[in-house]
């Protein structure tokens, strides 16, 4: 089996491919990656150790195609992953959706040439912001929790938010962006007969994460809590209640692994990926985590909101585990451990992400 995988030098695509090579006997991997994120340098040293065929290339250039080996699978791992892009940050609005969803039209029509499946990684980002808002959440000592004893919006339960939870807007341009990518891609399956499996991911974290204050947030966190950079609660008056869960890339790669072998063509296509809420904290509870690894160091109290923001977001992945089998092997424990160690062993880390 041959599979290629879109920003491979990212943490996510070369852990993906780490975890698959190790999963899939005779599997060939070939990463693609123009290299402009801070770090993808060290992470192609990695893949290219590993085995995988390394081509440096942009997405958005139909010609950097034209000599990609045919494949049976895409995983498409390229995109512009925060959801302040296009308002906030290094990119411009135009810059955002020539990433995240002009590009994808190149991935779809390697896919029609060759026939390859599609696995998109979308995210947990194309759910209506109003609706998360109006979550009925109760505030606890240190975290929001949500309050299952209100009547609940259609797609959320005590186990978080499902597939089915609102989409309609606003859900930020980022999110707008890989919601109009799930409906382009499945059309094209549909048109021209390749399987697509869409995947909304919830936050990825694990060690080797570049991680920034708009994305990575436990990598970053633990870094800039080790090194006594300065930090911010922002937003939610300011107490570090907002909640997240997380997933570790190699069972998101489990996942991909199931779909790529089930021969299913027909049924659900599009899935919740998220850690749940056994994998679930606060930034506060990440703090007080972090206080009892490192020592005591405070973050500032910003009480100014952010577009975008939300307070809790827990995904329910029993779609997935329903279908597939899929079950989640890394608890939010070891997840911090191993960030935590390779904070420790990388004192740059934070330089080297581009901060």
């Amino acid at each position: 089996m041959r599979i290629l995988i879109t920003g491979a030098c990212g943490f996510v695509g070369s852990a993906v491919a780490e975890s698959l090579l190790q999963r899939i006997e005779g599997l060939a991997v070939y990463g693609i990656d123009n290299l402009q994120r801070p770090g993808s340098e060290l992470n192609r040293a990695r893949l290219r150790q590993m085995g995988v065929n390394f081509i440096h290339g942009d997405i958005r250039a139909a010609s950097d195609f034209q000599d990609l080996p045919a494949t049976d699978w895409v995983i498409d791992a390229a995109a512009n992953s925060s959801v302040l892009a296009g308002v906030r940050g290094d990119a411009s609005s135009r810059q955002l959706f020539e990433h995240n969803l002009a590009s994808l039209v190149n991935v779809l029509e390697f896919c029609k040439r060759h026939k390859a499946g599609l696995l998109l990684l979308s995210t947990s980002r194309v759910y209506s912001i109003p609706a998360l808002t109006a979550l009925p959440l109760t505030p606890m000592a240190n975290r929001f929790e949500l309050d299952c004893s209100r009547p609940l919006s259609h797609g959320v339960s005590a186990s978080g938010i499902g597939v089915e939870f609102s989409t309609a807007p606003p859900i930020s341009l980022y999110g707008s962006t890989k919601l109009a990518s799930e409906a382009i891609a499945l059309e094209y399956g549909e048109a021209f007969d390749f399987p697509v499996w869409v995947d909304r991911c919830g936050v990825l974290a694990g060690a080797g994460q570049f991680g920034t204050p708009d994305q990575g947030i436990f990598s970053y966190w633990i870094n800039a809590h080790l090194r006594r950079r300065p930090m911010r609660y922002i937003g939610f008056d300011g107490t570090g209640k907002q909640v997240r869960d997380a997933l570790h890339p190699g069972d998101l790669a489990a996942l991909l692994d199931r779909q790529i072998r089930t021969e299913r063509r027909g049924g659900q296509r599009v899935y919740v990926a998220g850690g749940g809420t056994q994998n679930a904290m606060s930034l506060a509870q990440l703090t007080a985590w972090c206080d009892g690894r490192f020592g005591p160091h405070a973050p500032e109290s910003d009480p100014q909101d952010r577009p975008y923001d939300v307070a809790w977001m827990v995904m329910d992945s029993s779609d997935a585990a329903a279908d597939f089998g899929w079950i989640i092997e890394s608890p939010l424990c070891d997840i911090l451990r191993g960030i935590a160690c390779h904070a420790e062993q990388n004192p740059n880390w934070l330089e080297r992400s581009g901060l």
